[in-house]
């Protein structure tokens, strides 16, 4: 057997153990071969700025794939080394040089490099025209995204690899030369010594991350922006904290407690998980500030897009309107021209028209908006409210969105007579929410009387409303015709508006999608390296512990309990994260981002489940063969 194949030989017989690190390697090469397809993709190589900020987009997630992609396997590669510490001391007793270790080192990384790149990109081959198809709605780009064999994304892919798993074959090498034989042979059964830690550092944690989920949660504004560096980093400090003293602390009050720790079970349980949370802490750490940025990163994209479409959405009430100004001398032709534009696209209108009159209120010195009772009802019939009943001296105060902080005003607004242009007193009846007319908040509606007494408004201007029925595609075609040929100062088509949000966000949310993925996907891996990597001392232990007496039964929850501490302790942290970072972003927007950050959270909940049942199963399985 040659040293190439003994190389070979050592792969395939720890395929266990790497094949977590070549599909997590397979998928990244995939990831990024598929941002390279896109790149170079012919419809998107045209001069628009839509084409631009695509293929920039995809350039630049490419680029953080690839430095990301860099560091994960070399994370990675650490892991296996570590493992194998014994099988490199027993090598070596037989006369194997450092340098030959090194050799078969950098000949198996290189081995599952290559298989990881060609896997990848054949992988990335056989989904290309699914992602693609998928690209053209998130992206919504009227060019169709053909399939074509993108030679370009290939060469890149493979140059692009071959090189990264070179320079981390020769690096990873230079781990093996400080260790001592003896330290080799020991591997990891070294005494680590009762785990200590400190109750100051614990107290600490817990105060550093209580303090910077309190600032965040009870800014508002811009001042979420001012807190954010000094609250992430003392949640950063607070959560290195938490995994390496405040949990270490808490199990080892726990285990003091007799009536817990000598309960069934639980004796085998804690008198491990304190040395695995020691251990195991900087891989908690790593795994919890990773899944906080693919959830923070995949959920603020999600919610900004919620919020600029709310806002596009709620601005307006009617499909189509136009304000014509005092100055406005093509009013009589604009609204021809919006006429004949939806006849074109076969939607039926309803319009109606109205003088917006601005007078002073109040004596303040911001004119409002006064509008006579017949006026509004015209409005709420179109857009299907119910008409209101102004009394001959009342006023009712219209608000455009409903606003909770708003309840205190509105209720002393009820309180006191209202002026209206000096001259007309009226008496407050109530306040409503209404999305009648545009967004003027508030304004003041009194009856037609009333309004007739009124003298020349300060400012006045047309307001025309259409409410059409038909296929909303023709709502989109007909808004970006009339912004054309209007102009989008005096037109307003929120359907059209949404359209172009999404259209210019797309490429954004399509790209942070991705790498929140590889993001979660390389945290997920991190737990599995550290699992299996102390597999063999695992069966040792409970082989020992089976011939006291332990039952499958038994063995089998003290393993899931185990897993689970190890899958779920630092993503419930990483949740928890998340969670009152979106509340912190919801703050900045004025925004309630509460279904969208549950549904980025759950989701990725959900996965960790699965993936913790499949570990789980494979995990316990391994452990019972060695017993």
């Amino acid at each position: 057997m040659t040293f190439r194949q003994f190389a070979v030989n050592n792969v395939l017989r720890n395929k266990r153990l790497y094949a977590a690190y070549f599909l997590s390697s397979m998928f990244t090469v995939m990831v990024f071969f598929t941002f390279s397809v896109f790149m170079f993709h012919p419809a998107l190589n045209g001069t628009t700025d839509m084409n631009q900020s695509v293929t920039k987009g995809m350039m630049t997630a490419a680029v953080i794939i690839y430095v990301f992609s860099f560091f994960f396997v070399l994370y990675s590669m650490g892991s296996f080394l570590q493992s194998r510490k014994k099988e490199f001391g027993l090598l070596m007793m037989q006369g194997m040089s450092t340098g030959q270790i090194r050799t078969m080192v950098f000949l198996e990384n290189m081995l599952i490099g290559f298989c990881a790149t060609l896997g990848g990109m054949t992988v990335g081959l056989v989904f290309t025209k699914f992602i693609l198809l998928i690209a053209e709605n998130i992206l919504i780009i009227s060019t169709a995204l053909n399939f074509y064999v993108p030679w370009k994304a290939l060469m890149l892919t493979f140059g692009s690899f071959i090189v990264l798993f070179f320079v981390i074959s020769i690096s990873v090498s230079v781990v093996l030369r400080s260790e001592k034989l003896i330290h080799l042979i020991q591997g990891n059964k070294r005494s680590k010594g009762d785990p200590k830690a400190s109750r100051l550092l614990a107290v600490i944690a817990a105060v550093l991350l209580a303090g910077g989920y309190v600032v965040a949660l009870v800014t508002r504004q811009m001042q979420v922006v001012i807190t954010m560096v000094p609250v992430v980093t003392v949640v950063i400090i607070g959560t290195y904290l938490l995994f390496t003293q405040l949990s270490v602390y808490v199990i080892r009050k726990l285990k003091n407690r007799k009536t817990l720790f000598w309960r069934k079970t639980n004796m085998i349980l804690f008198s491990d998980l304190s040395f695995r949370m020691k251990d195991n802490a900087r891989t908690f750490f790593l795994v919890a500030i990773i899944s906080t940025v693919a959830f923070c990163s995949i959920g603020t994209l999600y919610g900004f897009q919620s919020v600029l479409i709310s806002m596009a959405q709620g601005n307006q009430s009617l499909p189509f309107s136009y304000t014509a100004y005092e100055d406005n001398v093509d009013e009589r032709e604009d609204i021809e021209t919006i006429s004949q534009t939806l006849s074109k696209h076969d939607l039926n209108a309803t319009q109606e028209e109205i003088s917006l009159r601005y007078y002073d209120v109040l004596d303040s010195e911001d004119t409002s908006m006064v509008i006579s009772q017949s006026d509004y009802n015209r409005f709420a019939d179109l857009t299907g409210e119910d008409p209101i009943s102004v009394g001959d001296n009342g006023v009712i105060i219209s608000h455009f969105e409903a606003n909770i902080n708003l309840g205190d005003q509105k209720e002393e607004e009820l309180e006191e007579l209202i002026t209206i242009d000096s001259e007309v007193a009226v008496q407050p009846e109530q306040n409503i929410t209404s999305r009648a007319l545009p967004e003027v908040d508030p304004y003041f509606i009194v009856s037609d009387e009333q309004f007739e007494q009124l003298s020349e408004p300060e400012v006045s201007e047309t307001y025309y409303g259409w409410q059409t029925e038909g296929d909303k595609q023709a709502k989109i075609s007909a808004g970006k015709e009339l912004w054309e040929d209007v102009g989008p100062s005096l037109i307003t088509a929120p359907n059209y508006e949404m359209f172009r949000l999404s259209k210019g966000y797309g490429p954004v949310l399509f790209v942070g999608l991705f790498i929140g993925i590889v993001f979660f996907v390389a945290a997920g891996s991190f737990l599995y390296f550290r699992l299996y990597s102390d597999l063999d001392d695992d069966k040792e232990k409970f082989q020992a512990i089976a011939k006291l007496g332990l039952s499958e039964k038994e063995l089998s929850k003290v393993l899931t309990r185990q897993v689970a501490i190890l899958f779920f302790t630092p993503i419930v942290v990483a949740l928890v994260h998340g969670a009152v970072a979106l509340t912190a972003l919801s703050h900045l927007f004025m925004y309630n981002l509460f279904s969208e950050a549950a549904t980025v959270l759950g989701i990725f909940f959900v996965i960790q489940v699965i993936y913790f049942f499949i570990v789980r199963f494979f995990y316990i399985k391994q452990i019972k063969s060695g017993i």
